[in-house]
């Protein structure tokens, strides 16, 4: 007895008419933009005979500004969430003579949007009445004789519908982008908008750059006290008990040992502060070191064309070197993965980790990585779900 089982259904057929939906969304989503802008085109060149007669009085020039910022706010808005256009800020108000010139400006596209609509419209209209004509061979007009579309002039009217179709939608798409273009334009900052904000991206960077050498200048006084320090004064008391009891050679010894050990201790400190390998074999040498001395295993995936400016690959390696030893003592990792790319731009180094995760970034660690990445005008973030894995990404400018 044979039995056959039905083939699975195929997942490109079920799978097609969801690739077109979201097209199919979107071009009605922009089709009721369009519309939408027809209309209140249509209302605002009404308000811009009775804005015109406005100007020729005092108080009238002084609420214009306002006029015009309540009437963009809703344009901003419907070609943001209609048409594809910028988000409008919530907090940000669009200054009143710009609103005005962006009324202005988007009248045309309105008005025209409106006019290649109503065609589309017209002829979809028409279309379907002669192709219904046709098939049912119903009269298309009531007149004696009653008039019935044939198939030689469908077949006449099939090309130029096509042709003028295709230049109704590529009207459509036009006046869409220029609706786009002109609230891009009304939206963008001012000049003394861009001052503002440089002006603060510049304080605070500068701010970052004085936690940053201050968290350093802590960080090398601590090693040294905790560590060298230490050292040279168990050392100290190791050579004087030496001098009193010449005899003891096993003084003499372990004063030896605490040196060396003290010699490791600098050169660690030294190391952390800047290693020389930075500058004789360049970043990817470094980030070698890093992984020597981990006490994890760490992959090192380092793919540069060129070497970055010193102080870019300075704070990346410092970066890799801190997110490094952040896995080895808190994550529980097992292993760490560094990962370093570099464009002509810009050079992206991410360190991940597969630890238990919940690293918090606002935490002295991570908060003192931020301000070393911010002080060189980079940007660190941290993406750490309770559970893992961990991942520190720093993104420099190199030019």
């Amino acid at each position: 007895m044979v039995t056959t089982e039905a083939a699975p259904p195929r997942p490109a057929a079920v799978a097609a008419p969801a690739r077109w939906r979201p097209r199919i969304v979107a071009s009605l989503r922009t089709g009721l933009g369009l519309a939408l802008g027809a209309a209140t085109a249509t209302a605002h060149l009404l308000l811009l005979v009775l804005a015109l007669l406005a100007l020729c009085v005092p108080a009238g020039r002084r609420a214009l500004p306002g006029a015009a910022r309540a009437l963009a706010r809703p344009e901003l808005a419907r070609v943001g969430r209609l048409l594809g256009g910028p988000a409008v800020d919530g907090d940000r108000e669009v200054d009143g003579r710009r609103a005005a010139r962006y009324l202005v400006a988007r009248l045309p596209a309105g008005i025209l949007g409106g006019t290649v609509l109503v065609l589309l419209v017209t002829g979809a209209v028409f279309a379907v009445l002669v192709l219904w004509s046709w098939l049912s061979a119903t009269p298309l007009l009531v007149e004696e004789p009653p008039y019935v579309v044939t198939a030689l002039e469908v077949a006449y009217y099939t090309p130029s519908g096509a042709v003028l179709l295709y230049l109704a939608l590529a009207g459509l798409a036009g006046v869409a982008r220029w609706e786009r273009t002109a609230a891009r334009h009304a939206l963008a900052p001012t000049r003394e908008e861009q001052l503002a904000r440089r002006v603060t991206a510049l304080a605070e960077s500068r701010d970052a750059v004085v936690a940053a050498v201050d968290d350093e200048r802590r960080r090398i006084e601590r090693d040294l006290h905790d560590g060298v320090q230490q050292r040279l004064v168990a050392l100290g008391m190791l050579l004087g008990r030496a001098r009193r009891h010449p005899e003891q050679l096993d003084l003499v010894v372990q004063a030896h040992e605490q040196a060396q050990r003290a010699l490791v201790e600098l050169r660690e400190v030294s190391w952390r502060v800047y290693p020389a390998a930075l500058d004789t074999g360049g970043l990817a040498a470094a980030l070698e070191s890093v992984a020597e001395r981990a006490p994890l295993p760490v992959r090192i995936d380092c793919a540069l064309d060129a070497e970055p400016p010193p102080a870019v690959r300075a704070v990346a390696w410092f970066v890799v070197c801190e997110a490094v030893t952040n896995a080895a003592k808190h994550s529980g990792a097992r292993e760490v993965l560094v990962d370093v790319r570099a464009s002509a731009t810009a050079l992206c180094a991410v360190v991940s980790d597969d630890g238990r995760g919940g690293a918090d970034p606002t935490g002295g660690g991570l908060a003192g990585l931020a301000r070393r990445v911010a002080a060189a005008d980079g940007v660190l973030s941290v993406v750490s779900p309770p559970g893992g894995p961990t991942t520190v990404r720093a993104e420099l400018p190199c030019g």
